[in-house]
């Protein structure tokens, strides 16, 4: 059960933790439509783009921010270059490494568009087109007292009815969302361009120097970058991969800053950060860090041991399971700051003190108490109600990682939904999904080994039948006991990417007559797989009747106090703003930047550290050329800033006070990751690749002067 969040900065975070840190963050990841808002901060803070135009997302700088599904980016050539992160594009660097061609550890590079690689199937570059409240729309027909399944139904269905009239617009992926509980509601249009191709990624000892040892760490010397290109047919549609494409004209692009910054110096983002929880209740922060994060951060780690042991001294299994245990790992030591930092901050009597505050200013005045009491009672008991399962689902959902089982159970569903009318399908089962449901299905191909697999399987069930008889499919546990995991293997097909694919077009009726033994597990899985989707419908009905008003009552307390209100994260575009600076805790201080001398000091020619030779002689003889940053002496690789990011914002364009590009962001501090539940202006830091580091590597390193050209940097 998701919802939008939000909360108020605490005054005097530095005094309270006893730090010294004379530069706070700047808090807030705010719409583009709310620039007005914070226009007489940012200019304040030095901005010299007109807020008008950051709201205008049919100009320069927003028109060239995109996304990747999970990932910021941004164009940066009238070609349709896009940079992002490293470990952003480190899918389709996986999915194209194979032994012998090992680009993960050896790095990628196309000297012309004909070089450029498919992407990894499923990889897209969203434009931005249009961010519009759809509010009155959305809750036409809810009634105040609709059972919670028929208000799920009737949101779900006007819904599925604005991304249909969205999508009319040729080549457009819609989606609506909700902000600040549900309390309103927006639509995002992109233009959807579904030829993806690998353009440049420099070796691992530089896109990931440092690993997991250095990841959510300062100080930092990671080269986190990398390079797309968006192709469409001839005609300017968007089309799946076709020799004959040509690459997107987008209507802007970034340039890249002539000058580098320093500390102190202005910068703002554009990207779109995936979820914060800045508006949870006392009640589910307990419930998530006493329970789910604990239990959810070992489970991340488990699994990356066991599958690091399964594919140990195999190049071959290595590579096809890297991006999945690279998305562990990362995730696993996130919550782990999260969870320090919880304590640290004592983040559950933070939130009792603010719960308190609000619920004393609605009970202070009969109208309120009566606007928002019964909802508060109502989402309270729902909230506990919840709580109940969660512990069980995460123990249960370790069976999503058994990669046949997923194919099949997605595959089944897929053919019980396509008997529906497409409005009446389940969202992400309708005919829009097909093409996305396909690339799933073949980006297995090259993330998946039989054996560790099974041994996955082996693993997620004794989690699976750990948990109380109520809350696991029993049907699936008896067809799995009667198959047995040996014929489970030996005999599916589905490991064959054409069979596997040829099931999209097979009916229900088809499934169920099967002798494939997971296809049979789908089928056995499927009617408690309904059940729990019906009460989840029911629960999300009922808890969105509360949470809107109650999120009503919060905006409401907030303008009192005269604090101004963005909605928390959710995938959708926002802006940030901050400065260059470093930071001082309990004596230890954090400089605004490290350097490539930093980076030669870790050096290590093995493991996490493990530069490129080329880099670390050039570092050795200070051959920096244009590069080198004259208040530092040297060229910088990484920096800090205050502005306010989460996950998502990874790849995000990080822009000067002008709107050029002089780097991107790529990670916080660990201690700083609390702030995705309550904003902490003294410890949120955001660390961010130097673009003269990125354009050094690119020129001096790995030769991608043609890149550097095309970007408009001469020699």
């Amino acid at each position: 059960m998701t919802r939008s969040h939000y909360t108020l900065a605490t005054s005097a975070l530095a005094l309270a933790l006893g730090l010294s840190a004379t530069v706070q963050a700047e808090e807030g990841m705010w719409m583009p439509s709310q620039m007005s808002e914070i226009a007489a901060q940012m200019k304040a803070a030095s901005a010299q783009v007109p807020p008008e135009q950051l709201a205008d997302l049919s100009k320069a700088p927003m028109n060239a921010i995109v996304s990747l599904g999970g990932c910021s980016a941004s164009f940066v050539s009238p070609e349709g270059l896009v940079v992002s992160n490293h470990h952003c594009v480190y899918g389709s660097i996986q999915y194209n490494s194979k032994p012998g061609q090992d680009y993960l550890t050896n790095g990628f590079l196309a000297k012309t568009k004909a070089d450029e690689v498919p992407a990894a199937p499923g990889s897209r570059i969203f434009v931005i087109e249009d961010l519009r409240n759809v509010t009155v729309d959305m809750l036409k027909g809810v009634k105040p007292n609709m059972a919670g399944r028929a208000r799920f139904d009737v949101l779900d269905a006007n819904r599925k009815a604005l991304i249909a009239n969205c999508e009319k617009l040729a080549n457009r992926r819609c989606d609506v969302r909700a902000y600040f509980g549900g309390e309103r509601y927006f639509l995002q249009q992109q233009l959807e361009i579904k030829d993806v191709r690998l353009a440049y990624a420099p070796a691992g000892g530089i896109g990931n120097f440092g690993g997991e040892t250095d990841n959510w760490q300062w100080p930092r010397h990671t080269g986190d970058f990398g390079f797309y290109r968006a192709y469409v047919a001839p005609d300017g549609s968007s089309a799946p991969y076709a020799k004959e494409n040509v690459p997107y004209k987008p209507k802007s692009w970034l340039t890249l800053a002539k000058d580098g910054l320093k500390e102190g110096d202005f910068v703002m983002l554009a990207g779109f950060p995936g979820n914060t929880d800045r508006w949870r209740t006392v009640a589910e922060t307990k419930t998530t860090y006493d329970q789910v994060y604990p239990l959810t951060q070992k489970m991340l780690s488990d699994y990356s041991d066991l599958v690091n042991r399964l594919t140990a001294g195999n190049q071959g299994t290595q590579i096809k399971y890297a991006n999945s245990v690279k998305g562990a790992d990362n995730f696993k030591k996130n919550l782990l700051g999260k969870m320090a930092g919880a304590d640290a901050i004592s983040l559950t009597q933070k939130k009792e003190a603010d719960d308190a505050a609000f619920r004393t200013w609605v009970n202070a005045d009969p109208k309120r108490a009566k606007q928002y009491g019964v909802a508060l009672s109502d989402m309270d008991a729902l909230i506990a109600e919840t709580g109940k399962r969660e512990v069980a689902d995460i123990k249960t959902g370790q069976m999503g990682r058994v990669q046949m089982l997923s194919a099949a159970t997605t595959l089944y569903r897929w053919a019980k939904e396509r008997a529906k009318p497409d409005a009446k399908r389940e969202a992400g089962f309708q005919d829009r999904d097909r093409l996305p449901v396909t690339e799933r299905m073949k980006q297995i191909e090259r993330r998946f080994d039989a054996g560790v697999d099974r041994k996955i399987m082996e693993w997620a069930l004794d989690h699976y039948r750990s948990v109380a008889t109520a809350d696991r499919n029993e049907a699936l546990l008896a067809k799995i006991d009667a198959i047995g995991l040996d014929k489970l293997y030996a005999e599916t097909k589905l490991g064959d990417t054409a069979m596997r694919t040829a099931w999209m077009d097979k009916s229900a009726a088809e499934f169920e007559a099967s002798t494939d033994p997971f296809i049979q597990l789908a089928v056995a899985a499927f009617p408690y797989a309904q059940k729990r989707l019906d009460e989840s419908k029911d629960m999300s009905g009922k808890m969105n009747a509360a949470a809107r008003v109650v999120m009503a009552g919060q905006l409401e307390f907030a303008k009192s106090q005269g604090k101004p209100a963005y909605p928390d994260a959710n995938g959708s575009l926002r802006i940030t703003y901050g400065k260059v600076a470093g930071r001082v805790q309990d004596g230890v201080a954090w400089s605004a930047f490290t350097t490539a001398e930093g980076m030669a000091a870790k050096q290590r020619g093995r493991g996490e550290f493990d530069a490129p030779a080329k880099a670390i002689n050039l570092v050795k003889a200070k051959d920096y050329g244009r590069y080198i940053a004259p208040e530092l002496g040297t060229l910088p690789v990484n920096y800090l800033t205050t502005v306010d990011i989460t996950g998502g914002n990874s790849g995000s364009a990080t822009l000067n006070a002008k709107g050029e590009l002089v780097g991107l962001a790529f990670d916080g501090t660990l201690d700083g990751v609390i702030s995705d539940w309550r904003f902490e202006p003294a410890l949120i830091r955001t660390i961010h690749v130097d673009h003269r580091y990125m354009m050094w590597v690119m020129d001096k390193v790995d030769g991608a002067g043609n890149l550097l050209k095309e970007m408009g940097i001469g020699e």
